[in-house]
């Protein structure tokens, strides 16, 4: 009895020191928060890194397809299967269409952006004066009413130029703001196997593939087709109710 008193006896002690305390608190934590919760952050986890995710927008560069503000929706399964939170494919399957929007890592910085797909590998592309050649054959162009218009843009007043660009299946606006310094020529350039070229919506205010180059496949993070969440950083962040799931062009 003397004996079991004392092993007890230095248990406590060994409990009371403060070594002893931080593993009993560790061992609670364990077993009480980080055990249960651990599969259901690992399932998350491994859902956004390989088959849905969102990504916030926090620029003007594809104005004004996405606003400043928007949550868009990210398809990862796009693409293709590639292990969680890697740039390394399990499997691969289609590829980006001309026209549509794709999530991708720059090759520059590595930071997360939203692009539309303007080249596919092997294309020739040409610009002049904002308007695209893609393959010898002229992009089409619509011109809205009222086209040249006036914004605030960064404080600034600036004129802003508006038309629907139809790429592939796409039509989609973009935007031209003839007053601020901008890379509106260039090539003739051809795209590389396994690369593509992406430009922003908003081509005289995105840094894009003229800026950082070809983007190659495993950048490719998936492709975004909605907006799920939307906040007006210009309006206290309250939510804009009306792009709730919008379907982005």
């Amino acid at each position: 009895m003397l004996k079991h008193h004392s092993r007890r006896t230095n248990s406590s002690r060994r409990n009371s020191t403060p070594r002893g305390q931080a593993r009993a608190v560790g061992r609670y934590l364990w077993y009480r928060w980080i055990r249960p919760v651990a599969p259901v952050v690992l399932i998350v986890l491994t859902f956004r890194g390989a088959v849905a995710d969102w990504n916030d927008v926090p620029t003007a560069s594809m104005h004004p397809t996405i606003e400043v503000g928007d949550r868009v929706f990210v398809n990862k399964l796009a693409y293709g299967l590639r292990v969680p939170l890697t740039h390394t494919w399990i499997a691969q399957w289609g590829g980006p269409q001309r026209g549509e929007i794709a999530v991708l890592f720059s090759p520059k910085d590595g930071k997360r952006l939203v692009k539309r797909v303007i080249g596919l590998p092997g294309d020739e592309i040409v610009m002049r004066n904002n308007r695209l050649y893609i393959n010898g054959v002229a992009v089409e162009y619509e011109l809205e009413a009222g086209t040249l218009s006036e914004q605030m843009v960064g404080g600034r007043r600036l004129r802003q130029a508006s038309a629907t660009e139809y790429l592939g299946e796409h039509a989609h606006p973009v935007v031209a703001t003839p007053d601020l310094q901008a890379i509106r020529s260039f090539g003739p350039i051809r795209v590389p196997d396994g690369h593509y070229f992406v430009m922003g919506d908003n081509r005289d205010m995105s840094a894009d593939s003229r800026m950082f180059g070809f983007v190659p496949r495993h950048l490719l993070a998936g492709r975004s087709g909605r907006v799920v969440l939307s906040f007006d950083p210009d309006n206290w962040y309250l939510p804009r109710l009306d792009r709730l799931w919008r379907e982005l062009p």
